[in-house]
């Protein structure tokens, strides 16, 4: 006790509370990406297995409190976060794999089509990177996921086939389906060695390839 009859505060709990964390107020929906933010770049990092609440917390710099205030756990923030990046993945290669193309530029159209895919990739790692790089603790449920999307896309370029086919006269005796699959595979190859090695791929000379080989003997 002190003189006047307080209670005396050492040095050492004085120093402890002021060392005390503080989280910053954020509004929730913000609060909600910067938790969905980290755990993908945990997951992009390190895998799912390396999930957790407490590897969330750690990354953002907060307590479990914060992330439970905002998800009522893990399965719940990862479930959020799939549902984001399953649209934001689809809506990228939908918009990017636009059409109808330009009959009459064909060449062209597929072009800008495969270089503006391979930097789609390049742009935007954390997204591609779960998708493309998916590791072998990948949960059941996201792979299904994949599938899901894959075929989503696989349509797409079916369709984009048929009507390069349509424009070639005699019109070969080619399966657009099993052409679409082939497509989906070298994609996701080269998108494979975009995000493990950006500088390994020339998309330029990428596109003028695949190209030539659909148009075969025309230009433009």
């Amino acid at each position: 006790m002190t003189r006047s009859g307080a209670p005396r505060t050492s040095s050492r709990h004085a120093t402890v509370a002021q060392r005390r964390p503080y989280t910053p107020r954020m509004p929730a929906e913000e609060r909600r990406d910067q938790l969905r933010d980290a755990a993908l770049q945990i997951i992009a990092r390190d895998g799912y297995a390396a999930v957790s609440i407490d590897a969330i917390a750690r990354e953002v710099g907060v307590t479990r409190p914060v992330v439970y205030n905002v998800f009522d756990g893990l399965d719940s923030l990862l479930h959020s976060l799939l549902d984001r990046q399953e649209k934001r993945a689809v809506e990228q290669i939908l918009a990017t794999v636009s059409g109808p193309p330009d009959l009459r530029d064909l060449g062209g159209y597929l072009r800008r089509t495969i270089t503006d895919l391979a930097g789609m990739v390049a742009a935007d790692p954390l997204t591609w990177k779960p998708i493309l790089l998916a590791s072998v603790d990948t949960p059941a449920a996201v792979r299904r996921r994949i599938e899901h999307d894959r075929d989503v896309v696989r349509t797409r370029f079916q369709a984009l086939v048929e009507l390069i086919l349509v424009s070639r006269t005699p019109s070969p005796g080619v399966d657009s389906a099993l052409v679409s699959h082939a497509l989906i595979a070298i994609a996701e190859h080269f998108g494979r060695m975009i995000l493990e090695d950006p500088g390994s791929v020339d998309a330029d000379r990428l596109a003028s390839t695949i190209a030539t080989l659909f148009l075969p003997g025309r230009r433009g």
